[in-house]
């Protein structure tokens, strides 16, 4: 069944939405959560929520395509939950890929909070075309979904050490760029 098959069932309240989705997608958005959080419990409970949330968004949504679309609801309920559980101490999951970008990235707590996160949201994508694909693709992976360094090294055929020194190198280009642009401030 294609995207826009299950999208329709969603908008005609057929519970086998819920069942297409998990057919087709219900692996990605276990991997990605997984990736995050690092404990198959908690994997489990966001992608249940993002179905849960699928269908109270569609209707009145109707994304084009589904997986991204999902993929961005598992991977914010993942980062909810894993902040809770941080906070609680229970586990390190994506601590490390956070903590390397800290300093490039500021953390907004002033009441003007969703303002400033929708420009510093532009600013990092205009930062992010101005990357070679390469780059850009491996910075995405690295820094959204969560892929640990080492992975990505293997994948690329590059020592861990090389590949880290080239997202460091990443993460002080974006920090020049947002301070340039005037989205950086020191935390």
């Amino acid at each position: 069944m294609d995207d826009r098959e299950i999208i329709e069932l969603y908008w005609q309240r057929d519970e086998a939405a819920i069942a297409q989705t998990e057919c087709k997608y219900g692996a990605f958005c276990l991997g990605a959560a997984m990736r995050l959080l690092s404990d198959g419990e908690d994997a489990k409970e966001c992608v249940n929520e993002a179905f849960y949330q699928a269908w109270n968004l569609i209707p009145p949504e109707r994304p084009e395509k589904l997986r991204p679309w999902l993929g961005r609801i598992v991977r914010n309920i993942s980062v909810s939950l894993w902040r809770k559980n941080h906070r609680q101490k229970r586990y390190g999951g994506i601590e490390q890929a956070l903590s390397e970008l800290e300093e490039a990235v500021p953390s907004p707590i002033r009441v003007e909070r969703e303002i400033e996160s929708a420009e510093l949201g532009r600013a990092m994508d205009s930062w992010l075309q101005g990357l070679a694909r390469e780059d850009r693709v491996l910075f995405v992976r690295r820094y959204w979904h969560g892929i640990p360094l080492k992975e990505l090294a293997e994948e690329a055929g590059v020592p861990p050490k090389k590949l880290a020194q080239k997202m460091y190198r990443l993460r002080q280009g974006l920090k020049a760029f947002l301070e340039k642009e005037g989205s950086y401030e020191s935390n």
